[in-house]
């Protein structure tokens, strides 16, 4: 079985979250701690949202400095798909494996609501199982997600296709170009600030429309496809 390890940092909240989200996907949750620098010969790694070290300095700053971090960026760089959610995404930007920064909200308050994102490239190892312009809605929670980067980056970041998942309707944060997940130059690391593990189970993710039925209820499952595409690249 594919195994999938999930980093725990001090304040990290949604780790179990995301080891559920990999076991309902097929795959083998491994858990991971900040202190260890030895990933156990984990096929992937997801460092799942929450609060690293008490969002002290910058958000991610002192988790993108922790041991395990280190293995990570030199799996990384050996093709290991590595994905990060919120708090993970900003650890990936600070940690240079993904360009630009999460920054402070624009409207300066915490956000927490269903997100509709539409997929821009279904070419990473996280996507391989979406469709490119097709719209998901998963969880968005988050006080410092606005993406930022120099005006050269965000260019070359649209113009290389590295824009994995935007914001429809709303830009919840004031992030550039609406833009909610990157990816870097190869696709096998991927950022995006909501939350795909909180939307992996009937009953229990976002309100899921019933259609001509008339009714709506709680059992969106859009974020599952996340985890299930990583699973589909692996095993080829």
């Amino acid at each position: 079985m594919t195994r999938i390890g999930v980093v725990t940092f001090p304040g990290t909240l949604d780790d179990r979250d995301a080891a559920r989200a990999v076991r309902l996907a097929g795959g083998e949750p491994v858990r991971l701690w900040h202190k260890d620098d030895d990933l156990h010969g984990v096929d992937a790694v997801v460092l799942p949202g929450g609060f690293s070290y008490g969002d002290y300095l910058r958000c991610g700053a002192i988790a993108a400095t922790a041991p395990v971090m280190g293995s990570v960026v030199e799996a990384a760089g050996r093709g290991l798909p590595v994905l990060g959610i919120c708090n993970g995404f900003q650890v990936l930007c600070e940690s240079h494996l993904l360009e630009g920064a999460l920054i402070r909200n624009d409207h300066q308050k915490f956000i927490c609501r269903d997100q509709v994102l539409r997929v821009e490239n279904a070419d990473t190892a996280w996507t391989t199982s979406l469709e490119a312009g097709t719209e998901i809605t998963i969880p968005l929670k988050n006080g410092e997600g606005a993406f930022q980067a120099a005006p050269e980056t965000v260019r070359r970041l649209e113009e290389e296709g590295r824009v994995v998942f935007r914001y429809v309707d709303v830009n919840p944060n004031g992030s550039a170009h609406d833009i909610a997940g990157i990816t870097n130059s190869t696709g096998t690391v991927v950022g995006l600030m909501p939350h795909p593990e909180h939307a992996v189970e009937p009953g229990f993710g976002p309100v899921a429309d019933g259609g001509d039925r008339g009714w709506a209820a709680h059992g969106g499952t859009d974020g599952l496809g996340i985890f299930t595409s990583v699973l589909h690249t692996l095993v080829g």
